[in-house]
């Protein structure tokens, strides 16, 4: 153990060096804020830490890499996804690791808590509490609900593949998908493609036992997915569902496919192994079969990484002060992510660098302008 007493601190943006500075910050002067805030509750906006501030919410039941390890293991996590909202998007976050995870009592305690945030960022809750979780919470609460498992990656995939498609000539509506996963990525996944124009018909989602269809018993998520996609009918595996597929999304668990299961892809196959530490696939192998190859992981190109989507997706929110999240800001989002990268586009390079100074920028002003446009 380091002694290092965590990644994120407050910091103090007054003076507090006199009397006069404690007599205007604190009592008596703070007073008279607290009196405007009560005669007009807009003033906590304008005047107060809410207007930049973010919980970062997660009950350590679905941690990247880890699974369930509880909301003691969930807080260092958290605590790095606060500093990189920091260091990004100059975003105030703070880390939220309730211990029930009964969704009536999530729900409850964000919203008791609601009143000191600007924004909510739900993190690695396991499907399907965090479908019940995150709607209810956007239906209930006046500020913007934002699960990075789900809107967050759904944004950095989307604008991966658009820029997938330029490089290998592909149209979303002639483009045929097989998701691995039918969580809360794989579902968002599957829901902002279909916004995006890919078909009914041309998206399949599978699960352990393969393809969702209309023909299985299913319920709650997977019986939306296997109603909205899937429209062909496909049946079998995860390996019948690929033969002559254009793209292979991966969320799910790693080595489920050898690099034969990419040779019976189309020509030109997109292969996007997301699963973390160890992709569906072996990126070198498939990189022998398919024209573009991204992963999850920082040491292969094109990584997708949530870090691309969310600083810019909370910095427009908060800018904006829209009151939730909708699908026209993700799709916004992931256009502009996908057009940072502009004339280097190559298959090594799909997506932007985090570093990229120009990215955050991109993707607030895209949120805003989507916010803008809906009133």
């Amino acid at each position: 153990m380091t002694r290092s007493r965590g990644k994120v601190e407050v910091a103090v943006r007054v003076a507090l060096d006199t009397p006069e500075d404690l007599a205007e910050h604190y009592t008596p002067g703070v007073a008279d804020q607290a009196e405007q805030v009560a005669d007009d509750p807009s003033v906590l906006g304008r005047e107060t830490v809410k207007a930049n501030s973010v919980a970062i919410v997660s009950d350590g039941s679905a941690l990247l890499g880890l699974g369930d390890r509880g909301p003691a293991a969930a807080l260092p996590v958290m605590e790095g996804k606060a500093a990189l909202l920091k260091r990004f998007a100059d975003v105030d976050a703070w880390p939220i690791c309730p211990v029930s995870r009964e969704p009536d009592d999530l729900v409850r305690t964000v919203k008791d808590l609601a009143t000191s945030f600007g924004a909510i960022n739900l993190e690695d809750i396991a499907a399907p509490r965090c479908f019940t979780v995150e709607r209810r919470l956007h239906d209930e609460l006046d500020i913007p609900v934002f699960h990075d498992d789900q809107h967050g990656t759904a944004v950095v995939v989307l604008g991966a593949l658009h820029n997938a498609l330029k490089l290998t000539g592909r149209a979303p509506d002639g483009t045929s998908v097989v998701i691995s996963g039918a969580g809360a990525a794989g579902s968002a996944i599957a829901r902002l493609l279909l916004r995006a124009g890919y078909r009914s018909d041309g998206i399949v989602v599978c699960d352990r036992e393969g393809a969702l269809h209309e023909d299985r018993d299913l319920t709650g998520e997977k019986g939306w997915l296997a109603e909205n996609t899937n429209a062909g009918g496909t049946t079998g595996s995860l390996k019948d569902a690929l033969r002559g597929a254009d793209v292979f999304i991966g969320v799910s668990t790693g080595g489920l496919l050898a690099p034969d299961d990419v040779e019976v892809m189309a020509e030109r196959a997109i292969v996007f192994a997301l699963a973390n530490p160890d992709p569906e696939v072996d990126p070198a192998a498939a990189g022998r079969h398919a024209a573009v190859v991204a992963t999850g992981r920082s040491d292969f190109p094109n990584q997708i990484n949530n870090v691309l989507a969310f600083p810019g997706m909370f910095r427009g929110l908060l800018d904006s002060g829209a009151p939730r999240v909708t699908p026209q800001m993700l799709l916004a989002a992931a256009h502009a992510l996908a057009d940072v990268v502009g004339e280097d586009l190559e298959p090594g390079r799909i997506v932007p660098s985090v570093f990229d100074e120009s990215l955050v920028p991109a993707v607030a002003e895209a949120v805003t302008g989507a916010a803008k446009a809906a009133g």
